[in-house]
């Protein structure tokens, strides 16, 4: 293993590899910040330009794109509520109200230190843990996801205020129904009313710039529209604020960083799982442990609610690359791409790639903790200028967030009707925040989804119909424990409360 370290150092510190992680995590945050494109665009672009590469240099650039792309995306969800990647969906909860009150810049440097601190920890994790977490990895079934999946659910206290629980509950209801449209694993159509765009069911993306950038424009204009002309209803929109974080504020966040980086590695290890739930998870999981006060704070401009999404979904992406590269299975539709581009390479992702190719499996796990150096070097002095959008005038914002949402969405699927559909759920979703139900439960249902559901049918057809899978495993058994548990306690200290 450390033969292996060495020559993965030896490699990733050349300087053409040094170059292209460079070139990987400039281009990656640049496209991160754009809604729509994120990194599976990206990396599917770079596959023509790297055909004649070395495969390590190749693997250097395309990671670099990826964790790069989840970086950036942070920056348009908290200046503009219009998350540049799904995995920053989480990070516009308390990024984008941490703006408008005039701390635009201290938001964007938690979201890069936190980036930083979740990338570094999941590199460091990956180079120790990675033979070890392929075991891991393999032994997870399908009863442990849905159960893993049934522990996400638990987290939609996490996105209602006081007295909202049960508008919570509505709306993750909701978000599950509109994860059933299109076709059910074995090949029925559902819910699609004959309609043949929505045999493959809604798109996350289209629903989540549908129901924050689209829906944030609209009410940006229906806030402002008494006559006056549109600008910042609040001159502080237009500050930077300090980029200064406080000896107290770094100790309250040095414990949630940490935290949600561990635990948002080891959901990017489990195939599918992905940094959307990882971001999802660690923000529900943090304000569980918040106290009374902080809690309050969620959803308004909370410092742990914004590092902990930010930090797990760098570390998630990190722990993707774990089944990717020990087992040559694809744990989210990047790696998905990302393992076609090895194959093209003709390198064989699986449990003999650090014995056959130690030089692209160490190099490309060297790599990350460089580019992730890189990314904060990079965008720690570009935050002033970044902070600008800002600056627009309201009546050039909002044109330019329903652009970016709208050309976003077609530029994934190139199908006009999914414009169509994305301004009627717009419309809706301008609805339901006027009624004060949250949006973020929606979002956190429709995710999990079309997981549960496919991972149920196989645990059920597994066990003959009995719900003993439930907790026949070890594993299965913790994790239901676990989401027992979390619903029990909150109950509790709000009797003793």
């Amino acid at each position: 293993m450390l033969e292996g370290i060495l020559q993965g150092i030896s490699t990733a510190f050349l300087p053409t590899n040094l170059m292209f992680v460079f070139i990987g995590c400039f281009a990656g945050t640049l496209i991160g910040m754009l809604p729509g494109l994120g990194p599976v665009s990206a990396i599917a672009l770079m596959i023509p330009i790297t055909y004649g590469f070395d495969p390590a240099s190749g693997l250097i650039l395309m990671a670099g794109v990826y964790y790069g792309a989840v970086f950036g995306g942070s920056t348009s969800a908290i200046l503009l509520n219009a998350p540049g990647v799904s995995g920053a969906v989480a990070t516009a909860f308390d990024g984008y109200p941490m703006a408008q009150q005039g701390k635009a810049g201290k938001a964007l440097a938690i979201a890069a230190y936190s980036s930083f601190i979740g990338g570094t920890i999941g590199a460091v994790l990956l180079l120790v843990f990675v033979p070890f977490l392929a075991k891991v990895s393999l032994s997870f079934q399908s009863a442990d996801y849905f159960a893993l999946m049934l522990f996400g659910l638990t987290a939609i206290s996490a996105f209602s205020g006081k007295g909202q629980v049960l508008k919570a509950v509505i709306m993750t209801l909701l978000g599950l129904m509109l994860a059933t449209i299109g076709e059910d694993p074995s090949g029925i159509q559902r819910f699609t009313f004959g309609i043949p765009d929505l045999f493959d069911g809604l798109s996350f993306l289209l629903l989540s710039m549908a129901t924050f950038a689209l829906a944030e424009a609209v009410m940006i204009v229906l806030k402002n529209n008494k006559g006056k002309e549109l600008h910042a209803d609040d001159m502080s929109m237009n500050k930077l604020g300090s980029m200064a974080l406080e000896k107290e504020e770094v100790k309250e966040a040095a414990p949630v960083v940490t935290r949600s980086s561990i635990m948002g590695f080891f959901v990017g290890v489990l195939p599918g799982a992905g940094a959307t739930i990882a971001s999802f998870l660690a923000y529900g999981m943090e304000r569980n442990f918040a106290s009374v006060k902080e809690k309050l704070k969620f959803g308004k401009g909370s410092n742990a609610g914004l590092a902990a999404p930010e930090s797990a979904n760098n570390a998630a992406s990190t722990g993707s690359f774990v089944p990717l590269l020990t087992l040559g299975i694809p744990g989210s539709a990047t790696t998905a791409v990302m393992l076609g581009a090895l194959l093209s390479y003709g390198v064989q992702p699986g449990p003999r790639l650090y014995i056959d190719n130690p030089d692209v499996f160490w190099a490309v796990i060297v790599s990350m903790y460089v580019g992730n150096i890189i990314l904060l070097v990079l965008n720690l002095p570009l935050i002033p200028y970044i902070a600008k959008i800002l600056d627009i005038p309201q009546r050039f914002l909002v044109p330019i967030i329903v652009f970016l949402s709208l050309i976003g969405v077609y530029l994934v699927s190139f199908n006009s009707v999914d414009l169509l559909i994305m301004v009627i759920i717009g419309v809706l979703a301008v609805g339901i925040r006027i009624l004060d139900f949250p949006l973020a439960p929606l979002l956190l249902g429709f995710i999990l989804g079309g997981m549960m559901e496919d991972n149920l049918r196989r645990a059920l057809l597994i066990s003959d119909g009995s719900l003993s899978f439930l907790w026949d495993r070890p594993i299965t058994a913790t994790i239901m424990l676990m989401v027992i548990a979390s619903i029990v306690i909150p109950v509790v200290r709000n009797i003793r409360n």
